[in-house]
């Protein structure tokens, strides 16, 4: 059981975002476990598909709280489907918080999203009608899952190539809406964004000047493929100039935010990774110096007129 392998290891104090604040983190992947127990990179956390550690006990499990040993550890699932008008699966739920519970992670997040319907699951990420109804179906869904874990955890937005007629909410407005009225968290995936963008001819900018600073935990960068027609979000190549600059844009507005690379596909050899958060670090160290040397704002004072 996770509870006994938990017990039966020294583990460190638990991290907290605060810890991994202004920093980078990879995605955790299976080839890549010796490598980094070997070299242990500089990296502010690690990140998990949650799912992955839902069994009891065994190797996957000793590897990762031997991660939680050296790194702040995110937990990122892709299966609550929290879109789907079926109820949130009871049995994922528990799974997901006895993994929580052993792991203490700094992040838990998942997607605005479903993935299945009458117990039929698909190998994708779907996306909503972004409807009244549909939004206030997606804060029951949060604030059950929030209740239940005792934890806060943040939403996903997705990448997504055909629009729902019905939608008469813009993403972002809804995906701020879900975090203002549930209280959770945004994980803002800036390339889902410009993939977003360029498939559904919206200007990204617009999309992250409505997100509020505070609502942002964590930030996703990817690659992409364009296929000439329209552009998917594989996880499967370098991040691109354009989603660089769109990530800058983000920082600028935002602040620092723990930011990090996913590859997921035709994974390659973790020192490009490393160059990757190695990149996007530089972005993010440059927004703090630009935030520190910002002159300070200060409120406009009243003026007072003798009687």
């Amino acid at each position: 059981m996770i509870e006994n392998l938990a017990s039966n290891m020294a583990t460190s104090p638990a991290f907290s975002v605060a810890d991994i604040a202004s920093s980078v983190g990879v995605g955790l992947r299976a080839p890549h476990y010796q490598a980094i127990l070997a070299q242990q990179p500089k990296l502010g956390f690690l990140e998990v598909h949650s799912e992955n550690f839902f069994g009891d006990g065994g190797q996957p499990l000793k590897y990762l709280h031997a991660f939680r040993e050296l790194y702040a550890l995110s937990l990122h699932g892709v299966g609550l489907s929290i879109g789907s008008v079926d109820a949130i699966n009871l049995n994922h739920l528990q799974k997901l918080k006895r993994l929580a519970d052993a792991i203490e992670p700094a992040l838990i997040s998942e997607h605005l999203c479903w993935v299945g319907v009458d117990g039929r699951f698909v190998n994708d990420l779907l996306p909503l009608p972004y409807t009244a109804e549909s939004l206030r179906h997606v804060i029951s869904h949060v604030t059950r899952v929030q209740d239940f874990l005792g934890r806060r955890i943040s939403i996903e937005n997705v990448s997504s190539y055909l629009e729902f007629v019905d939608s008469d909410i813009p993403e972002w407005a809804f995906i701020q809406e879900v975090a203002d009225r549930a209280g959770c968290g945004i994980l803002l995936d800036v390339n889902n964004i410009y993939v977003n963008a360029m498939n559904h001819d919206f200007d990204a900018k617009t999309y992250v000047d409505a997100i509020k600073p505070g609502s942002v935990t964590e930030i996703h960068l990817a690659g992409f493929q364009d296929t000439g027609e329209i552009l998917i979000d594989t996880h499967g190549t370098r991040v691109s100039n354009e989603v660089w600059a769109l990530y800058a844009y983000t920082l600028a507005r935002l602040g620092p935010v723990p930011s990090l690379i996913e590859w997921d596909s035709d994974l390659p050899p973790l020192d490009v990774l490393l160059d990757e958060a190695k990149h996007a670090d530089v972005i993010m160290q440059q927004a703090a110096a630009n935030l520190l040397s910002s002159p300070p704002r200060h409120p406009m004072q009243r003026r007072t007129h003798a009687a």
